[in-house]
């Protein structure tokens, strides 16, 4: 390797970084994704810690997530974060007013983050790790990775452990303290273990794909195969126009 030859391979290694780090930034929402996601939880414990009334705390956390979808439509940003949250709160609003209970307004999260838990695990053993699924169109290999890129598949893999593992814990945690706990303290825990078990999550994926190799970028090789047949045709076409021409010039003479 020369003294030219590195800065070339920091700066691609720099820029593969790059792309990682914003395609996980869009895939899990960034900055503003995690605020729609502690939000709602935030608002109904915070109310139910002072007043104790389940409907006033539901009825907010509700309202709260459909403000958030509100200012991404008005914003004209994408809202699958934002309707995703809507529909977590729903379920967890119409459960807890009709069980009559508090603490049910947050089942429906928890069982969704150890299905979740679960489900990357699953997948992983079975040859198909979720994490690929999910990044795989984000950044624009699709599936290519699974037969095409083994390193990429091996660290895909990794990040499927990671975010069972740190999603399986955390059900190991919050479902002893559905049973045993009042509303208000497994509340204030759940809110306590959204953002921080996430951004662990984030960051080993980050630096799992970050020493994969690159992605395949399949919508690339369609449109470089297009063009090919495209040129193909265009030149069968000249040369049969050339014939063409040519048996006129031999007609005449």
């Amino acid at each position: 390797m020369t003294s030219l030859d590195k800065p070339t391979e920091d700066t691609q290694a720099d820029d593969a970084r790059a792309v990682t780090e914003a395609a996980l930034f869009e895939a899990f929402g960034g900055v503003r994704g995690m605020v729609e996601t502690v939000l709602p939880g935030l608002l109904f414990v915070t109310i139910f810690t002072i007043n104790k009334d389940l409907h006033l705390s539901a009825i907010a956390a509700l309202a709260v997530s459909l403000l958030l979808v509100v200012v991404r439509l008005v914003m004209r940003d994408t809202v699958k974060h934002a309707f995703s949250g809507v529909f977590g709160v729903a379920f967890g609003v119409v459960f807890a007013m009709m069980t009559g209970n508090a603490k049910n307004f947050y089942l429906p999260g928890m069982l969704y983050t150890l299905g979740l838990g679960l489900a990357y695990v699953i997948t992983t053993l079975a040859g198909v790790p979720l994490m690929g699924l999910i990044l795989g169109p984000v950044f624009k290999e699709n599936l290519s990775w699974r037969t095409r890129n083994p390193g990429r598949k091996k660290a895909y893999a990794k990040a499927s452990y990671a975010w069972g593992g740190i999603l399986l814990a955390k059900c190991a945690i919050l479902f002893p303290l559905y049973w045993w706990a009042d509303t208000a303290q497994l509340g204030w825990v759940l809110v306590a273990l959204k953002i921080p078990p996430f951004l662990l999550a984030v960051w080993l994926t980050w630096v799992f794909l970050a020493k994969a190799p690159a992605p395949i970028d399949v919508f690339a090789e369609m449109e470089a195969e297009e063009e090919r047949k495209a040129a193909q045709a265009a030149e069968a076409a000249e040369r049969g126009d050339t014939e063409a021409a040519g048996g006129r010039h031999r007609r005449e003479a």
